[in-house]
């Protein structure tokens, strides 16, 4: 069974650095573990740290941190879906939101459970995924204040993650004052106001004045130590908490171009291959089916030339034998795959 290693001990490093670096501005972490699945090691090594929100994208994960026994205060990072919002209610603090009918339903729910849920509103800044326009975000707040079951909690806004839009001073400064404007005029007190991600790390570097951002929920940069805007490490940080441990199933000298009519392979593409004579092709076992093969790097001097469904074949610069075991670095979309897999083990270091 392939493995993914992950070293407690720098994640922690890294959550510990983030949250005292960003407190420099008044400014808190919700820390982000969907990429480990909402791993309760990693919840509780975060929760070490002084962090006590923790953000996860599927409820189910929230009920599992539960049952382990980790005492956080849990945000729901996806918006809730109708046929969920009672689990949400009943194992959610607080939920982002962009749609009143969502939000009314789970004020009925919070109701029938004795509860009162806590919604963060998502502004539209132009990323196009989740949330509300601008022009429309008056009759939203205005809609949900009548309701018993919920408290509009905070504000917040999501760049960087479907297309790639960068947090600017302008966008920011655009949600800092849509907040600022919705509490003076109901007269209510945002708790959240959330600026993003951990694509808002050069922007927080660079603001002389955040505003009333007062949070950022901050996920990759906890667990792989970089921004996410151009990938770039942040200083004192650990880049390398993960490792991919597979076994070579498969060694043997083959040619680098395969032989015969070319058509489509597993997944419905037609291949394409440079002719460079007879190589080391080793394989391993793992496949698309339980990682992203294009995010992940042998800490060897090989190179993965394509995978299928349960193989990964690599041309090695020298031999290796059948049965040693390969390490490789993974970005977040490997470790998103890997996590969700039952047919990888996952040991902690």
């Amino acid at each position: 069974m392939p493995k993914l290693e992950i070293d407690i001990n720098k994640i922690k490093h890294n959550a510990k650095t983030l949250k005292e670096l960003f407190a420099k501005k008044g400014i808190s972490v919700t820390a982000v573990i969907k990429g480990v699945t909402g791993s309760h090691e990693v919840a509780n090594a975060i929760l070490k740290c002084g962090i006590s929100t923790i953000a996860v994208s599927l409820v189910q994960n929230i009920k599992k941190m539960k049952e382990f026994g980790v005492k956080a205060e849990f945000l729901l990072t996806r918006l809730p879906a109708h046929t969920e919002v009672a689990e949400v209610v009943k194992y959610a603090d607080i939920s982002l939101n962009s749609e009143i009918s969502t939000i009314k339903l789970l004020s009925e729910h919070s109701l029938k459970q004795g509860k009162r849920h806590k919604v963060v509103l998502m502004l539209e800044l132009g990323d196009l995924r989740e949330g509300i326009l601008p022009d429309d975000i008056d009759l939203i707040v205005e809609q949900i204040i009548p309701l018993k079951g919920v408290e509009l909690y905070g504000i917040g806004a999501n760049l960087a993650c479907f297309g790639g839009i960068k947090p600017t001073e302008k966008n920011m400064a655009e949600l800092s004052e849509t907040a600022d404007r919705i509490q003076g005029k109901y007269n209510i007190k945002l708790q959240m106001i959330s600026g993003g991600n951990s694509a808002n790390y050069k922007w927080f570097l660079s603001a002389e004045n955040t505003g009333k951002i007062n949070n950022l929920r901050i996920g990759e940069a906890i667990l792989f130590g970089r921004e996410t805007l151009h990938r770039n490490k942040i200083p004192k940080l650990y880049i390398d908490a993960f490792t991919l441990i597979g076994e070579v199933i498969e060694s043997k000298i083959k040619p680098s171009l395969p032989y015969g009519e070319i058509c489509q392979n597993a997944f419905g593409d037609t291949p394409d291959f440079a002719d460079i004579g007879n190589i080391n092709r080793i394989i391993i076992g793992i496949g698309e089916q339980d990682v992203d093969t294009k995010a992940i790097t042998p800490r060897i001097n090989a190179k993965v030339i394509g995978a299928s469904s349960d193989h990964l074949i690599l041309h090695s610069e020298k031999h290796i034998e059948v049965g040693s075991e390969i390490a490789f670095d993974i970005n977040y979309s490997a470790l998103l795959r890997l996590s969700t897999s039952p047919y990888v083990k996952k040991v902690f270091v």
